[in-house]
């Protein structure tokens, strides 16, 4: 599916549009997010996780979507599920992140 880069705008809508999703939250400034970012577009090309929608979102220039996880720290992952938030976790760790979007496939 590739990576969705989304705002406060679409948020919301790509939220209900998409039943699984998992978002990153970065800033420009953040040397980890930038290190994970091609990590982060494999996975989005990962065929194991066919079916799950890849959010990238700025965290600073998005309070709104940053609020709805709990962002407290960069880079940030959250999983929804059908709009709802799953799960969520500041990291850095790949292992971490693969096995959040395992776990929205098993729900």
């Amino acid at each position: 599916m590739g990576l969705i880069t989304t705002t406060d705008q679409n948020f919301k809508q790509l939220l209900s549009e998409h039943p699984r999703v998992v978002v990153k939250y970065y800033a420009d400034w953040c040397g980890s997010c930038k290190l994970f970012a091609p990590k982060y577009r494999r996975l989005a090309d990962d065929n194991r996780f066919e079916g799950v929608a890849f959010l990238d979102v700025n965290a600073e220039q998005n309070p709104e979507a940053r609020k709805e996880a709990g962002v407290n720290n960069l880079p940030f992952f959250a999983t929804f599920i059908h709009g709802k938030l799953n799960e969520s976790e500041a990291t850095s760790k790949e292992d971490r992140v693969v096995s959040m979007i395992e776990n929205l496939k098993e729900k």
